[in-house]
């Protein structure tokens, strides 16, 4: 309807208000700052078009009951502007429905505003936060480290050949104490997950348009999502976007603090515009699993949760005996959704440099106003709440590990915390995943 409210965007008020705040992140994230004005001028017409429609509205019921008392000529003459008028109200309601529309494309364009302190910039402008852990010096112990696909097809737990051969480039086969390896991580990950207070979950993997587009993944990313055309449903890179689609249209209670779950799912990427990058191995792939950290919380306590997931992380990292570093990514390298973002990169010594393990974001209540999850307020009020996320343990994971716990003979040691889920394995040799 004409006068129906502006769902799932921004905050107007927030725009209309301190426009430069909004304009700044535009700047910080190197996007056109005019998308700013474009909206607020959306906005102005949209409440113009919406004045002339409920002006017309009013005139239209106030006729109405002349109408009903009139009689003879004048009873006439009232009706035939009674029409006249039904005519404008029409008119005015269908120019008030594509202002609307107008302002609802525009200020979808609109990534979320970046948080003060986020590095302004491209992906080479990130800040170094901290480095935990010494890379191995692999020159004093007498080799050269090899790079994980060498490792795992040489342990025969890693068949990227008969991966293209089945399903292309990008896919892969992991075997025997390879499959097992993964199936430890990710386990070890919920269990440590659920000892830290999240609800572990097993997500969809395909969702529909709205939940997709309001997780902020439809946009600039949409070239990364695998589309099914025949369902209209899509396959989701992540187990975010499904656990932010699970209280869509809801109101939540956040009394008892943040609502924290932990989804196991497999993730499909399309890696669109990744021609050459990370080609071998299981590095860059189109299909992985992936343990994710997901968050609900009240806005006020959004950066201080942020900073318990990141923490949360490196437990994981410290599990896997990785050596790592955490940066503060940049705003021209963070997604729509994200205010801030902070990766943790484990060290890969056949690259001799950090290559990115965890992620983890602070969305605000952006993705929330799209997917109209609220709390209410004691006023009885409600309001949308923040949401983040964070990647805990991922198929990516395998080739650190391999290369960081290699042995001069080949063979790599076993994490110690994910021994108790390999049988107690403490050693791949290439005896153990033969065949």
């Amino acid at each position: 309807m004409a006068g129906g409210r502006l769902e799932g965007v921004i905050d107007l008020k927030l725009l209309r208000d301190n426009p430069e705040l909004a304009k700044a992140s535009q700047r910080a994230r190197l996007a056109d700052p005019a998308l700013v004005d474009a909206i607020l001028t959306a906005d102005e017409r949209r409440r113009a078009s919406l004045v002339a429609f409920e002006t017309a509205r009013a005139e239209q019921k106030a006729l109405g009951k002349l109408v009903a008392q009139a009689k003879g000529e004048d009873k006439r003459a009232l009706v035939e502007r009674a029409q006249t008028l039904a005519a404008e109200v029409k008119t005015a309601g269908g120019r008030a429905e594509i202002a609307l529309q107008a302002l609802t494309e525009a200020a979808l364009q609109l990534p979320n505003i970046v948080e003060d302190g986020v590095p302004a910039g491209g992906e080479a402008n990130y800040r170094v936060l901290r480095e935990v852990g010494a890379p191995r010096d692999f020159a004093a112990e007498g080799f050269a480290p090899l790079p994980h696909e060498e490792l795992g097809e040489r342990l025969g737990i890693i068949d990227t050949a008969r991966g293209a051969k089945v399903a292309g480039a990008r896919f892969y086969y992991l075997k025997g104490a390879g499959a097992r390896l993964e199936l430890a991580l990710l386990g070890r990950a919920m269990a440590l997950a659920a000892d830290l207070g999240f609800t572990p979950m097993i997500t969809p993997n395909l969702v529909r348009p709205e939940v997709m587009r309001g997780t902020g993944f439809l946009g600039e990313h949409a070239v990364e999502v695998y589309h099914l055309p025949a369902d209209d449903l899509y396959l989701t890179g992540t187990s975010e976007v499904a656990l932010a689609g699970y209280h869509m249209d809801e109101i939540v209670d956040l009394a008892a603090g943040p609502i924290r779950y932990a989804g196991f799912s497999a993730c499909y990427r399309r890696e669109a515009g990744s021609y050459g990058k990370d080609t071998k191995g299981i590095f860059r792939v189109h299909q992985f699993h992936k343990v994710e950290l997901f968050s609900y919380t009240d806005p006020a306590d959004a950066a201080a949760e942020h900073q318990r997931l990141l923490g949360f992380e490196e437990m994981m990292l410290h599990e896997a005996d990785l050596p790592y570093r955490v940066i503060d990514v940049p705003a021209g390298d963070l997604g729509t959704s994200a205010a801030r973002k902070f990766d943790s990169e484990a060290w890969i010594p056949s690259q001799g440099r950090y290559r990115e393990m965890t992620s983890t974001s602070n969305c605000t209540t952006f993705q929330a106003r799209r997917l109209n999850i609220r709390q209410r307020r004691e006023d009885g009020a409600t309001e949308p709440v923040a949401t983040l996320n964070g990647t805990f343990a991922t198929t990516r994971w395998i080739a650190a590990i391999l290369e960081n716990h290699q042995r001069a003979d080949g063979s790599v040691v076993v994490p110690q915390k994910l021994r108790p889920l390999m049988g107690g394995l403490e050693l791949i040799e290439p005896a153990e995943s033969a065949g």
